[in-house]
């Protein structure tokens, strides 16, 4: 009792509250913050003894001690008995489903004459005061992880002046049922950085819990709402990814990450206070003496328990996590942009444009990125799926993606118009060429270089050549002017250009005049 039970103050205050203040079990365990079965049996402890609350004032806290022990030997072989499932008791906890009165059902089978319900339960938790596991019992194998960075930095220094470059944080987490922990050091609290170093966790630990459980910081949570907090694009997407849920701790909730918070203190003493005295020059160097540490820590027996974190995550938690995905988790980027008037958008990362089907002109798309690939949702339904080309300016279109209109003409090239015009005749695809040169825009260029080489299907090649040769002569490069030569049949006439000589006469001079 002396190292771990409630202090004597409280059992005193417990005594008061009854004795003077009239308060129930419930209110007075309320008012201390210390669990109702204690209060009943303490109570009952100090009404069997004969004393009067002034008798308890008057006596010493060893005196005080000393009766309530004194109290408790009586039944010491009933209470070896159970204490020795104590820890046997902790693991079954853990396990989905697993209540105290199911573990109180079967003691009372095993042991007829134990105790009831209500002392079974309050000498667990007189024993679980006194150990490690105090806050942590609670938790369900495989639930939850909970994450956050330190208060306090580590440093790495230049290595050719020595001086300290610049302050790491680093990132603590620890899964709620065996305590199996994770230490990183980390640039920044940087989204970039903060996920990455969440991904390495569950890398580590080697399955995924169903939720993890981080502070209110920008990188996790853009707005801190107690009820309805914003989780960080980038994160919901990282928790997407491993098929987990993001649970932030309320906003000045500490009981909300206790777990976490404990684990930093342990951190401090056994990770960051052997370090104190070396100097790193890199993170990386700083992560691997971090790691040495760390595994002394996680292969550490309990106080309490005869058992490691190690040892205790392999026997109840490790089966109950999810297992991880194919591949870890790449950074994605987020943007949300409205579809301009020709079917694509402007991908400002890289200055670029990417399609999307005709249909979304004019709508808004979220567009997800990574460093090899651009996505886009309408909806939360994808859409569209490019790879990344960092091209300035520069267009990538899906065939798919136009219009009938546009998807007609896109499949058509000048090389392919100038081959079509070849087979017709040599004229012709000097016309052809002569068209694509004058036309500003190719879509138009097209047009009528298709009407140009369909006139053959009804005039015959011979006499489409011939119009063309007739139409270079006076330099008419288009559709309207061979059409109207062949139906006019001007193709047919050979026309002879005669230039008339010039008539002699004095006015005129010669080329001697020059001379």
């Amino acid at each position: 009792m002396s190292n771990g039970r409630i202090s004597m103050n409280k059992i005193r205050e417990v005594i008061r509250l009854n004795e003077d203040c009239n308060l129930s079990n419930r209110q007075i365990a309320r008012a201390l913050n210390i669990s109702r079965p204690v209060v009943s049996q303490y109570l009952t402890d100090y009404k069997s003894s004969g004393f009067m609350y002034a008798n308890i004032e008057k006596m010493s806290d060893d005196e005080l001690i000393e009766y309530f022990e004194n109290n408790k030997k009586k039944e010491s072989d009933k209470y070896r008995r159970l204490s020795e499932k104590f820890e046997y008791f902790v693991k079954e906890l853990k396990k989905t489903g697993v209540t105290l009165d199911t573990l109180w059902q079967e003691y009372k089978k095993e042991n007829p004459d134990g105790y009831s319900r209500t002392q079974f339960c309050y000498h667990f938790q007189v024993w679980r005061n006194t150990s490690e596991l105090t806050m942590h019992i609670e938790h369900k194998a495989g639930e939850k992880m909970f994450v956050d960075f330190t208060g306090d930095k580590l440093k790495v220094y230049d290595k050719r002046t020595g001086i300290s470059r610049e302050e790491v944080e680093v990132l603590v987490g620890i899964l709620g049922a065996s305590q199996l922990t994770y230490v990183e050091a980390v640039e920044s609290q940087k989204k970039e950085d903060w996920i990455k170093a969440n991904d390495n966790a569950l890398w580590y630990i080697g399955g995924v819990p169903q939720a993890i459980v981080p502070d209110c910081l920008k990188s996790a949570v853009v707005n801190g709402n107690k009820y309805e907090p914003d989780i960080n694009p980038e994160y919901s997407d990282f928790a997407r990814h491993y098929d987990t849920v993001i649970l932030p701790a309320r906003p000045y909730t500490p009981k909300d990450k206790a777990m976490v918070e404990n684990a930093i203190k342990i951190v401090y003493v056994r990770i960051f206070a052997p370090l104190r005295n070396r100097i790193f020059y890199s993170i990386e160097e700083l992560n691997f003496a971090i790691r040495e540490l760390l595994e002394l820590h996680n292969n550490k027996q309990f106080q309490r328990m005869k058992i490691s974190r190690w040892e205790l995550f392999n026997e109840t938690e490790k089966h109950t996590l999810k297992p991880l995905p194919s591949c870890r988790y790449e950074l994605r980027g987020f943007l949300n942009l409205k579809v301009q008037f020709n079917y694509h958008i402007s991908f400002s990362p890289d200055t670029h444009y990417y399609s999307v089907p005709w249909q979304y002109k004019g709508k808004r798309v979220t567009v997800i990125y990574t460093s090899e690939s651009v996505e886009l949702y309408h909806k939360s339904i994808r859409i569209a799926f490019h790879k990344r080309d960092r091209t300035v300016n520069g267009y990538t279109t899906l065939k798919e993606h136009m219009p009938p209109h546009h998807r007609f003409y896109d499949e058509w090239s000048p090389q392919r118009m100038i081959s079509w015009g070849v087979a017709i005749g040599s004229d012709v695809k000097v016309m052809i060429e002569k068209v694509l040169e004058s036309r500003k825009f190719p879509e138009q260029a097209y047009k009528v270089c298709l009407g140009i080489l369909n006139l053959s299907k009804k005039y015959g090649n011979q006499r489409l050549n011939q119009a063309c040769v007739r139409a270079l002569q006076y330099n008419c490069y288009s559709y309207k002017s061979i059409k109207n030569i062949l139906e006019k049949g001007l193709d047919k006439i050979q026309e002879e250009i005669v230039f008339p000589q010039l008539p002699v006469h004095k006015n005129i001079r010669g080329n001697h005049y020059f001379n």
